[in-house]
């Protein structure tokens, strides 16, 4: 094998690895939400998922997570997250507050109703 073959095949090699860690290996911290006269926020996007997807909060002080849905899709009309007793139903082009107190430390799901379309919240 020449150098200039081997000097390709390397290459491939570290973009393999390089795309194979960001994608599957590299842990995602999350957003951290916004502190604002003492309430955490964030603006999650709905569309072909939720974006971000992990929210990042403190325990103790109360979230308001505002959803704005920007697709027809049937499956993104309503957000659930069970871990806070909430469900909100999201109509296209609003945006919708969804409020609640994280007591407990720990990582807890959101999805659509169909749990297609998920994200998780990050309480420390």
């Amino acid at each position: 094998m020449t150098l200039d073959k081997t000097i390709v095949d390397l290459v491939g090699f570290a973009a393999i690895g390089i795309i194979i860690w960001y994608f599957w290996l590299s842990a995602r911290r999350g957003t951290m939400a916004a502190l604002t006269h003492g309430v955490q926020g964030a603006l999650i996007v709905v569309k072909g998922g939720y974006t971000p997807d992990t929210i990042v909060v403190r325990r103790g002080k109360p979230v308001r997570l505002v959803f704005r849905r920007e697709e027809s899709a049937s499956c993104s009309e309503r957000v659930v997250i069970p871990g806070f007793n909430r469900s909100a139903l999201l109509p296209e082009g609003e945006e919708v507050p969804v409020e609640f107190l994280p007591t407990a430390p720990g990582e807890f799901p959101f999805s659509c109703q169909m749990g297609m379309l998920r994200g998780r919240i990050v309480v420390e």
